[in-house]
């Protein structure tokens, strides 16, 4: 049901507030829904040809939503936030982003678009596993399964890419009344952001680069090799903690000894199903605790409990090691797997080869899994070649602000530091002790906010990143310090 009248009311006043009478942006948009966006949101559509070379056909209905300015006087230009994945939708994760960002809506409108094939706009989803069905202990995609979601899908899959949704979110622009805009994008986001610039660079005034995934990335040759310093990062600032290195003195030897056990063997975990009233048993191989660990490396909070999982599995329970694995669960279940391989298998996956891969995942603990799993429907997705031009390094001297995760694990600052080597106005910062995504931690909204207001990434006093540390250690199942008594209490029937 419609938010009710007082939310309708202060909705009104906010965007009086914000745009005056010469903005057009809500005047296109009405107050949405209470289950569509925050009280003082307002959501719209706006049609745009799946096949925009033709200029005929199918058409998407792209979700809109925007955050009003807050403030008396806002500014013109608003703020564009592009989410990640590939697969999320930015207008899906409005009560969320209006929190993260509400320092910037004091004084600029922030703009949520679903890109084509995310959230609300024509979502390209794919169900590879059935919920009552564990995934295999390989995890890979049987070809079955991804013929079988093409066949569901109204939508032609090689018509997904970031440049083709670069230029929708251009036209939602320019029909919202907007000149210029502030783009601030974060992992996947990023490469999106790029592509915009390149294509809109008159439309753009400043960029804000959080994780950076440029075109030329090549998802995920690099992934394995990224993935291994994010874990040696973590061992050896275990090592390093005197709490932690303490209770866990072979905590990188643990990891290496619960992948060779679950190498030789799959175990099955009995794990409770509340909704069903059963036990149901999950199949538990090396490569499903691989990626696991991998995603768990996203997060220092996370991975704050690692040493507290990988002991419990190696003295036989291994339901905290599945448990671990489903805090991303929520994250995971926001992206849409066919825009995923829309994406990537256009632009990426042609660009590598199996020999790279055999040498880019040597000797690391992720391996090829992330290969075979997350790219392997890749050989039987529909795609479509992309310009030699879409892989070359961006380049403008629009202001630009990277931000980059010391412990990020997929989008380490290396990638920040390359990208910025063609943007001369940047400036690329790293933050200790965050993993992927800089922005909701410590300083950096602020810093962002200050740099939206001046334009000038130099001028920034950043030193508050190098202060960040990563989270304390778990030493037990209750937190950083044990009770006296719990071993006691563990022990206990």
């Amino acid at each position: 049901m419609r938010a009710g009248w007082v939310f309708a009311a202060l909705a009104g006043l906010a965007a009086a507030c914000s745009v005056g009478t010469e903005s057009t942006a809500l005047d296109r948009l009405e107050p949405c829904l209470s289950d569509e966006g925050p009280a003082d949101a307002y959501c719209g559509r706006y049609e745009v040809f799946e096949d925009r070379e033709a200029g005929v056909g199918r058409t998407i209905s792209l979700k809109v939503v925007v955050l009003p300015a807050l403030g008396s006087e806002a500014r013109p230009d608003p703020v564009f936030f592009l989410a990640g994945g590939p697969g999320a939708g930015a207008a899906a994760m409005a009560p969320t982003l209006d929190r993260m960002l509400s320092r910037l809506r004091r004084q600029r409108d922030v703009v949520l678009v679903d890109q084509r094939g995310t959230g609300d706009s024509g979502r390209l989803d794919c169900e590879f596993f059935d919920e009552d069905d564990p995934p295999p202990a390989d995890l890979r995609v049987p070809k079955e399964k991804v013929d079988e979601c093409l066949s569901e899908l109204d939508a032609d899959p090689t018509l997904y890419t970031t440049p083709v949704a670069m230029d929708d979110l251009d036209e939602v622009r320019a029909w919202l009344g907007y000149d210029r805009i502030n783009l601030i994008g974060g992992s996947y986001g990023t490469r999106a952001a790029l592509v915009y610039l390149r294509r809109h660079e008159d439309r753009v005034r400043t960029v804000v680069l959080d994780g950076v995934a440029p075109p030329d990335m090549r998802l995920p040759l690099w992934f394995p090799r990224d993935m291994e310093r994010a874990l040696e990062k973590l061992v050896s600032d275990c090592d390093a903690d005197a709490a932690c290195s303490a209770r866990f003195p072979d905590f990188g030897a643990d990891v290496e000894r619960l992948l060779a056990r679950l190498e030789a063997g799959t175990v099955r975990v009995a794990v409770d199903d509340p909704a069903m009233g059963e036990l149901n048993e999950v199949p538990l191989g090396r490569d499903l605790a691989v990626s696991i660990l991998a995603g768990a490396l996203y997060s220092p909070w996370v991975t704050s409990i690692a040493p507290v999982v990988v002991e419990k599995a190696l003295e036989g329970d291994y339901l905290p090691l599945l448990e671990f694995g489903s805090m991303n669960e929520e994250m995971a279940g926001m992206i849409a797997q066919g825009m995923f391989l829309s994406v990537t298998c256009s632009e990426d996956f042609p660009r590598y080869s199996p020999d790279e891969v055999a040498v880019a995942s040597e000797g690391t603990f992720l391996g090829t899994t992330v290969y075979e799993s997350r790219w392997g429907p890749c050989e039987f997705w529909p795609r479509t070649e992309m310009p030699d031009a879409f892989y070359e390094p961006v380049e403008s001297d629009k202001p630009v602000l990277i931000l980059s995760g010391d412990l990020d694990p997929v989008t380490p600052p290396s990638w920040g530091e390359q990208t910025a080597e063609t943007l001369p106005n940047s400036r690329a910062l790293v933050a200790l002790g965050v993993g992927h995504g800089v922005m909701p931690v410590g300083c950096a909204m602020r810093l962002v906010d200050e740099f939206l207001d001046s334009e000038d990434a130099a001028s920034l006093d950043a030193e508050c990143l190098q202060k960040l540390e990563r989270p304390s250690f778990f030493v037990s199942k209750t937190g950083p310090v044990a009770l006296p008594d719990e071993a006691d209490r563990e022990d206990a029937p």
